[in-house]
């Protein structure tokens, strides 16, 4: 199984970006797919999830309305369209996969697998 993450990059508040995961070696629609990040000296934290068939999406509060997250069952992928991003957004960027039948998407210790991370740094 491998998740590969790409998109991160250093931009400026207010800037957008696109992260995105292609998730291979598993049965895609089988699974939820979440995002989740962690910042230097903190933990790991959750930023938004889909469930397998698109219907469920959660999101943290910080991030609510500024973030959006999608899949695309047919190319394997997981995006995330971060817009008015702020410096406290600043973290490497995680993409998971959990199973179908969890149905809190938060719960990062229920993921079965995860990729490796692509960072994002927001300047002020």
């Amino acid at each position: 199984v491998q998740l590969q993450a790409s998109g991160g990059g250093l931009v400026q508040a207010g800037d957008s970006l696109t992260l995105s995961c292609v998730v291979s070696g598993l049965t895609f629609n089988d699974y939820n797919l979440g995002w989740f990040r962690q910042a230097p000296g903190r933990e790991r934290e959750f930023v938004a999830a889909i469930s397998w068939n698109g219907d469920g999406i959660q999101s943290a509060d910080s991030v609510e309305g500024r973030f959006t997250i999608s899949r695309d069952n047919a190319k394997n992928t997981v995006d995330l369209q971060m817009n008015n991003l702020k410096p406290e957004d600043t973290a490497t960027y995680y993409c998971g996969a959990l199973r179908l039948f969890w149905t809190n998407l938060k719960a990062q210790t229920r993921y079965d697998y995860w990729g490796q991370g692509t960072e994002v740094t927001v300047s002020s």
